[in-house]
């Protein structure tokens, strides 16, 4: 039998120092987004980008280690886990993800349209991002899985928990490359959800 879903934990306010690195964080990826749009992705270094955020090169290097991280990671994951144990505990494991997984690329369209379909067509066009987009997405899966495991009563390194996880993740993945390399003329959310089905209902021959 499902567990009942947790109620997620407030989340604390955060202090003028937590705040002013999320703020550096933000404009290291506007700035990014912008040059990568206008001068392309290998004309990005970090002191362009450094010298475009007002930030030194140091401090870009310190929020974002890995450059390509700059345009695939952002602070949504504890986010969606919180979402994802808030989902109702009769709802399936599958449907639970969708629900949260969908809402979140629908925001990202709504909010940040051009940031959202850049990003994507770089995982298309540049190896190192598409490269560096299957470790960042083995990441996201492994707390989402975290917290699918806390959800249904799991423990939190259940294998079974891990391999769905990976494989709803990496689909969505998959289904994102096909949506970037036939010029994002569809729309992506239904795309999405039609992976999810196939997921569900397997290939029919």
């Amino acid at each position: 039998m499902t567990a009942m879903a947790a109620e997620p934990a407030p989340v604390p306010p955060l202090n003028l120092r937590e705040r002013k690195k999320l703020r550096t964080r933000a404009e290291i990826r506007k700035a990014t987004y912008r040059l990568a749009s206008e001068q392309g992705w290998d004309a990005v270094t970090i002191e362009r980008i450094a010298t475009a955020a007002e930030v030194s090169p140091s401090t870009v290097v310190r929020y974002f280690p890995v450059r390509e991280d700059i345009v695939l990671t952002d602070e949504n994951d504890a986010v969606l886990a919180a979402r994802l144990l808030a989902r109702p505990a009769a709802e399936s494991p599958l449907e639970s993800l969708r629900a949260v997984l969908l809402d979140a690329v629908r925001t990202a369209l709504t909010e940040e349209p051009a940031e959202t379909r850049l990003r994507a067509r770089l995982m298309v066009e540049i190896p190192a991002v598409r490269a560096r987009l299957t470790e960042t997405t083995a990441e996201t899966a492994q707390m989402l899985a975290r917290a699918l495991a806390e959800r249904t009563g799991r423990a939190a390194d259940d294998l079974e928990v891990r391999v769905f996880t990976a494989a709803v993740l990496g689909a969505l993945r998959e289904a994102t490359v096909f949506w970037a390399e036939r010029g994002q003329a569809d729309d992506l959310v239904p795309l999405l959800d039609r992976t999810v089905d196939t997921l569900r209902d397997g290939l029919s021959l």
